[in-house]
């Protein structure tokens, strides 16, 4: 009975279709920044995930303190991981050491899920926040789960940042190799990982998108590699790159390849290239990569789906260095001045739109077409940038830019590593994707975007001026912060922590009061598809005081066009008398 329900579970799990393509990261070395810091970025984009800003206190346990794990996907519970005598705070996604932690899906090889799995990859990531003093015990931890809790989950990739370095993780489970015990309990032989995690070198940066990006690595006779049975060389600082130590064997065993060692590549072996991981996943890639270092034109047609064979390579060496600005913007891309921009195809409509909502594929007259992805994306939940900057301790040199809802129309807020709670608006249960609040962050910025969706290109200018307004002044206070909370965490580091939290906070209230002040103002200006005429703000009246200036934006002729092309002479006005327009005019009044 046991195996017969055990097997029709497994079956009715790969009869469910995989998750939406998630996430773009970015990954950015000290030597590649413009101040020295390690940073990193993510974006939960899941039509189901609510943007709040999670918080571990971190500090002594009681004994058989446990984390409770649950699958992303559905929040189903999953392993019970006992805990440390003594585990970090986290804010976000960044801990007190400043090591923080971002991913994307790639899902690979659908048949290496493990069904009986007990940690999931965020649970990975949670639990080696809240122990990892460093990227590199990140890593040691995560491949100390997996293989003693099994992996539930499809493929990801890790960004991994700590003050020094930045590293990129990937991993993928070994699906169910089912056997029973003497109890005729079900068992999986497989259970564990496969993975590899690579070293960006200095100076370099790195992005992956949803899709495998780690190729060949060196193996573990080189002195610059070693494999999980020799965690005892973790910290030596001439290792680059860590792997599973069965990563080659099983994929050997299960048949996916049969080279040579030195010829074998993680992502052409556990998550094979096609159309859509190029299109969707590696597109995404080449658009931000193309920002900041010439010659990435030859890897166009890669990205675009059109010669999967020339890869583009893990890491690049950026022209310049990189700002928290930067990857702002990068977060906002949407194929952005390519062929390829998504305000400027019809499926924009006449405003403009760089959104298409899902599904990604769809199907006319037999044939399948798709909408392209982007890293701008109307579904996110929540994104964010995080600097690790080792010239400061580690509650104030951690910072987590945090942003709720679509990171193109969200607004990137400073939290300190160091802060005793997150703000109240931002705050975990504060409001649900199911609960609307309406001061809590995440719907405050969802009234903006879902109102600008319907005519993106005339409200832009008016989010972008306020996103700049807000941003630009975090990143002006930012430096004077530090230099308060140092000399407050050399009197007393309780202190500063207790600055640091009020300084976030007030910096969270006071965006989420700009962005309710700023929906107020888009309802009042475009009402009713007019453009009411303001100057900084003003709105400007008759000669009488009394009425608006108003102004009709229309549509632009290659939209009307379009009309006459479907309708012909349906909609056409068949009388050309100036009165009659005189008429009209009446009749639209």
């Amino acid at each position: 009975m046991k195996k017969r329900g055990f097997i029709f579970t497994l079956l009715m799990f790969f009869a469910m279709g995989v998750p939406v393509l998630a996430c773009t990261s970015y990954l950015v070395t000290p030597g590649a920044s413009s101040d020295g810091s390690s940073m990193i970025s993510y974006a939960a984009d899941s039509h189901i995930r609510y943007g709040e800003l999670y918080y571990f206190e971190g500090g002594y346990n009681a004994p058989g303190s446990y984390y409770q794990v649950h699958y992303r996907g559905d929040h189903r519970p999953l392993a019970q991981v006992p805990l440390p005598e003594k585990t970090f705070r986290v804010v976000g996604y960044i801990n007190e050491k400043q090591v923080a932690i971002g991913e994307t899906t790639f899902v690979g090889r659908r048949e290496l899920f493990d069904t009986l799995g007990g940690v999931d990859y965020t649970g990975l990531m949670q639990l080696a926040l809240l122990q990892a003093p460093t990227a590199r015990d990140a890593i040691r931890i995560i491949g100390e789960l997996v293989e003693e809790y099994g992996y539930y989950s499809w493929g990801e990739s890790f960004s991994i940042a700590d003050p020094n370095e930045v590293w990129v993780m990937e991993i993928i489970g070994k699906g169910v190799d089912l056997q029973y015990d003497e109890h005729g309990e079900p068992y999986n032989a497989d259970k564990g990982a496969v993975w590899v995690a690579r070293r960006i070198p200095d100076g370099y940066i790195s992005a992956h998108a949803n899709h495998a990006r780690i190729q060949t690595f060196p193996l573990s006779d080189a002195k610059t590699s070693i494999h999980c049975r020799q965690f005892d060389q973790l910290h030596n600082p001439d290792i680059t790159t860590i792997y599973a130590h069965d990563v080659i064997d099983f994929a050997r065993r299960k048949e996916y390849f049969s080279g040579g060692d030195r010829d074998f590549s993680f992502s052409r072996v556990y998550a094979p290239m096609d159309f859509g991981a190029a299109r969707f996943c590696e597109a995404r890639v080449w658009s931000m990569f193309k920002e900041v270092a010439s010659g990435m034109e030859p890897y166009e047609d890669y990205a675009m789906g059109y010669d999967m064979d020339n890869a583009m390579p893990l890491y690049i060496k950026p022209e310049r260095k990189l700002s928290v600005a930067d990857l702002m913007a990068f977060k906002r891309d949407y194929l952005t001045g390519t062929d390829y921009d998504m305000t400027q195809d019809v499926g924009g409509g006449p405003f403009g739109k760089p959104y298409r909502f899902r599904p990604l594929t769809w199907e006319v007259d037999g044939k399948t077409y798709f909408h392209e992805r982007t890293t701008a994306t109307q579904q996110t939940g929540f994104s964010f940038i995080t600097q690790s900057r080792k010239q400061y301790p580690g509650s104030i040199g951690g910072v987590i830019w945090f942003g709720v809802d679509d990171a193109n129309l969200s607004v990137y807020v400073p939290m300190y590593a160091g802060i005793n709670h997150a703000p109240k608006k931002f705050e975990e249960g504060y409001g649900s994707i199911l609960e609307y609040k309406d001061d809590a962050a995440f719907w405050v910025f969802n009234k903006v975007a879902n109102y600008a969706y319907g005519r993106y290109s005339l409200m832009i200018d008016d989010i972008r001026k306020a996103q700049e307004e807000l941003e630009s002044s975090f990143l002006m206070f930012v430096p004077a912060v530090d230099k308060m909370a140092l000399e407050l965490y050399e009197q007393d580091p309780e202190k500063a922590k207790q600055f640091l939290t009020s300084f976030s906070a007030a910096m969270g209230d006071h965006t989420v009061e700009r962005w309710e002040e700023l929906f107020r103002f888009l309802m009042v200006k475009y009402l009713d598809g007019n453009i009411k005429k303001e100057i900084d703000g003003e709105f400007l009246t008759n000669e009488y005081g009394k009425y608006p200036i108003v102004e009709f934006p229309g549509y632009p002729e290659w939209w009307l066009r379009l009309i006459i092309e479907n309708t012909g002479d349906t909609f056409r006005y068949l009388e050309e008398d100036p009165e009659d327009q005189e008429d009209q005019e009446d009749q639209e009044e």
